[in-house]
């Protein structure tokens, strides 16, 4: 079970208001969302296989959770080989051990990290922090929600619910600068002259993994600003903490992956920063590598036989700028570190359904994240399974059943027997002559109101279709 730090277990129909209530939070998702939606739709256009390079991700993604235990001795020894360590985390809590105490071990106090959702998701830096360490986020989107004590609300874009007079003001009173505008390039400035001390001090770096080779052992990170070339580079020591369904067999696997990532996440044709690296070279590099190989969780999710496909997620985020609840209510609505559609299925997995059993009723079902997911995960349909599960716990936690599952008895009793449905609809036909107005059902009564709150349900036909098809001559 996922050990996420920051996050209450509120529901999210609970937390969901509180966003919808903040005009300036959906100017904000909106802006973003659109734009983002609108450069990738243009550079997947450009090319003719982009259907078959989705499959190509898909089938690998599945040869690899086919064989996951395999790929991933075959990576051990491949690390190992090239002069690196590794180990292996059950939980969180052994991650964060691990890690904790290398720094430690080499006498530091502070470190610098790339943008690492696997490490938020075991709350590495709050772990860190218990043991005495600073931990430098050097994403320029993950070092505003550090510096204001906020929370990740995209994978992509962390921040994407600050405007940039709302990200001046925090720069004007966490760093050392005297004047300062709204200006994307004095913001980028102000938060680079900061974190150039820190990359230059750091004898320990820390990353994520977006995908590991088992073949050579080499490590990869893609990223935009080029920070996590100098986290990689510069330190003498550099620790890695990776899910384990991040390993990719070969390198002509990676090239499947290293098209469609960019395109799925910033719009863009290849990544402006993509890194490398192997073990240690000397004189090239740190001098020191650890790869951390984390399971928390996900090796129950690769049990389920519909949930599993949920690690095939490469984390670009698109299904987060096509959902339409997504776009309403941001990130933080989901108390999650894997917000929007994908957190959706990827949390009640890792956590339990028992802390966050709301989530998989997060969505309309309109299928948009499937069309636009690289690896083709079928989320609809694993948010219906997950819903049957979280129906089927809160069914074995009640000591008698509850009201939905006696009604669903009650209305299964009646389907089962022709005449009790016929009367069923009669009845259902003279009642809603009382309660419905110009043809619509505006409220149902009683415990039934709940269910056009959101919605209007059409008056009951005066004719059943059997009766339509009887008068016309048809067989009973």
């Amino acid at each position: 079970m996922s050990a996420e730090v920051g996050f209450r277990p509120e529901p999210f129909p609970v937390a969901a208001r509180t966003a919808l209530a903040d005009a300036q939070l959906r100017r904000n998702l909106g802006k973003a969302t659109t734009t983002i939606r609108a450069k990738r739709a243009q550079v997947v256009g450009e090319l003719d296989d982009w259907e078959a390079l989705r499959e190509a991700g898909r089938a690998l993604k599945e040869r690899v959770l086919r064989h996951l235990d395999d790929y991933l001795e075959q990576l051990e020894e491949s690390v190992t080989q090239a002069g690196g360590h590794v180990h292996w985390a059950r939980d969180a809590a052994e991650a964060n051990r691990i890690v904790a105490e290398i720094v430690t071990g080499h006498g530091e106090r502070e470190v610098v990290k790339v943008k690492s959702l696997t490490t938020d998701e075991t709350g590495l830096n709050e772990a860190l922090a218990a043991a005495g360490v600073s931990a430098w986020e050097t994403d320029l989107a993950e070092l505003i929600v550090q510096l204001g004590r906020d929370a990740s609300s995209h994978i992509l874009v962390p921040a994407i619910h600050k405007s940039r007079a709302e990200i001046r003001e925090l720069f004007l009173r966490t760093l050392d600068v005297d004047e300062l505008t709204d200006e994307p390039t004095e913001l980028a400035g102000a938060a680079r002259a900061h974190l150039r001390r820190k990359f230059l001090s750091a004898r320990v770096g820390v990353s994520g993994v977006n995908f590991a080779l088992a073949d050579s052992g080499t490590v990869c990170v893609v990223e935009s600003e080029g920070n996590g070339r100098m986290c990689v580079t510069l330190p003498d020591v550099l620790v890695s903490v990776m899910g384990i369904e991040k390993v990719v067999p070969t390198w002509r696997d990676l090239e499947v992956f290293l098209q469609l990532l960019p395109r799925s996440s910033t719009g863009e044709r290849m990544n402006p920063y993509t890194s490398f690296w192997t073990g240690v070279a000397d004189g090239d590099g740190p001098q020191e590598f650890h790869l951390v190989l984390l399971d928390n969780g996900r090796t129950d999710v690769l049990a389920d036989r519909i949930g599993r496909q949920t690690l095939n997620c490469i984390r670009c985020s698109a299904c987060l700028n096509v959902c339409p609840v997504y776009e309403r209510t941001g990130g933080h609505a989901y108390r999650s570190v894997y917000p929007g559609p994908i957190g959706a299925i990827l949390t009640p997995q890792l956590q339990g359904i028992d802390r966050a059993g709301s989530l998989p009723f997060a969505s309309t079902l309109c299928g948009a994240c499937y069309e636009v997911c690289p690896v083709k995960i079928d989320i609809p349909e694993v948010l219906v399974h997950l819903r049957a599960r979280v129906v089927e716990h809160a069914a074995g936690t009640r000591p008698v059943p509850g009201p939905e599952a006696l009604s669903m008895r009650a209305l299964g009793w009646v389907f089962a027997d022709r005449r009790r449905y016929e009367a069923a609809q009669r009845a259902a036909r003279a009642g809603s002559v009382t309660i419905s107005r110009h043809g619509r059902i505006r409220r149902l009564p009683g415990p039934l109101a709940a269910w056009t709150e959101g919605r209007d349900a059409p008056t009951v036909a005066r004719q059943s279709f059997r009766q339509w098809w009887a008068a016309r001559g048809g067989a009973r």
